[in-house]
């Protein structure tokens, strides 16, 4: 019988909790984890109506990209719709899950499956987040090195860039004198010891952290494990907000805006001036992405598509890359899809299902 817990894993391998923005709210929002799944609905935003659905369908699991509580609530009297959504989940025992700015900041999130539209090629984060990364120091004796280095490895350490098992040893002596109560691995109790040993070192995703140490341990023989987590200002290249690629071939700026209307299904795509030149590269962000404007230009992309675009920050596209404002709905909503797929992958023969509301809260008017 999978649990609710088992999902919530299975998503947090993915994207896990630590690399939320430090005003999300992302995480079970109600709900009981220990109770079983009877079903999945993915969908970008939570409503009294996706609930509906979710009871209907036979789901008492949802899984959305925006949180449904952001802020404080002082209260639930049922007089907005947030409270009516909260106190029908609550009274029907719905779990509601949001997986929101740690989806984001995944390469294999949000922005990927946008890029994965666009076809485009040599993807890279377009803001590496900050604070991801640590260093590993242990030491170990001669002959177990090897054996140490490959558990690290095994749990996730030594990824530097697209590099993998990476790592540095150098040879040295350590010391310790065990106490009573102890079983060294080698050595006596109560007589110092030397013994000849490697320091390694490697590097750590900070939300692998537990698990490398975990495996540290159980690899390592000693009894007592010297080790050390070193904080680092290295970015993680896989880590951040936004992507930017190459387009397979150049595109015509009017001819590869109408494409972006045709697949996000725009009811009003808005841009800045264009530049009568070729796009080659181009910058993703999911969602309100003018943060990163300065960083699409940066890395020299033709064309920065994202949501939520004010009236000056068109003026900040400074005659240099097209900015295209698809709409925050429409850039996020093959999140849904994302979502849905990624868990069917991991649960065969289990409802995993798509939301068939359209939660969309803006609506355009053509006047003539």
């Amino acid at each position: 019988m999978i649990k609710i817990v088992d999902v919530i894993r299975v998503l947090e391998s993915w994207a896990p909790p630590v690399l939320q923005e430090s005003y999300d709210n992302a995480g079970l929002l109600t709900g009981n984890k220990a109770d079983s799944c009877t079903g999945v609905l993915c969908c970008l935003d939570v409503t009294e109506a996706i609930l509906d659905e979710a009871l209907e369908r036979g789901c008492n699991l949802v899984v959305a990209h925006h949180p449904l509580i952001f802020g404080g609530i002082k209260k639930l009297s049922g007089g907005t719709g947030l409270e009516r959504t909260l106190i029908k989940a609550i009274k029907k025992d719905l779990a509601i899950y949001a997986i929101h700015t740690n989806l984001d900041n995944v390469i294999s999130g949000v922005n990927g499956k946008i890029a994965s539209l666009l076809q485009l090629q040599d993807v890279r984060v377009l803001l590496p987040k900050e604070n991801t990364l640590c260093k590993l120091v242990t030491y170990v004796p001669k002959q177990h090195t090897a054996s140490v280095r490959e558990a690290l490895f095994a749990a996730g350490a030594g990824h530097i860039g697209r590099y993998a098992e990476c790592s540095f040893s150098v040879e040295g002596e350590g010391t310790f004198k065990a106490g009573d109560g102890t079983k060294p691995f080698v050595g006596e109790q109560g007589l110092r010891h030397t013994e000849p040993e490697h320091r390694l070192e490697v590097i750590v995703p900070v939300h692998l952290q537990a698990t490398v140490l975990d495996a540290l341990r159980q690899a390592h023989p000693y009894q007592e494990v010297a080790y050390e987590f070193v904080p680092l200002s290295n970015l993680h290249s896989g880590v951040g907000a936004g992507l930017v690629g190459e387009l397979h071939e150049p595109a015509e700026e009017l001819a590869f805006l109408e494409m972006l209307a045709r697949t996000f299904g725009v009811g009003q795509l808005r841009h800045s001036p264009l530049l009568q030149k070729p796009i080659r590269r181009v910058a993703v962000c999911g969602g309100s992405g003018s943060f990163m404007i300065s960083n699409a230009l940066a890395a020299g992309a033709d064309l920065f598509l994202t949501a939520d675009l004010k009236y000056h920050d068109f003026f900040r596209a400074d005659g240099r890359l097209v900015l295209a404002d698809i709409g925050h709905f429409e850039s996020e909503q093959f999140t849904i899809e994302l979502l849905a797929d990624h868990l069917a992958e991991k649960f065969l023969n289990f409802a995993v299902l798509k939301t068939s509301i359209s939660t969309n809260p803006v609506n355009y008017l053509w006047h003539k």
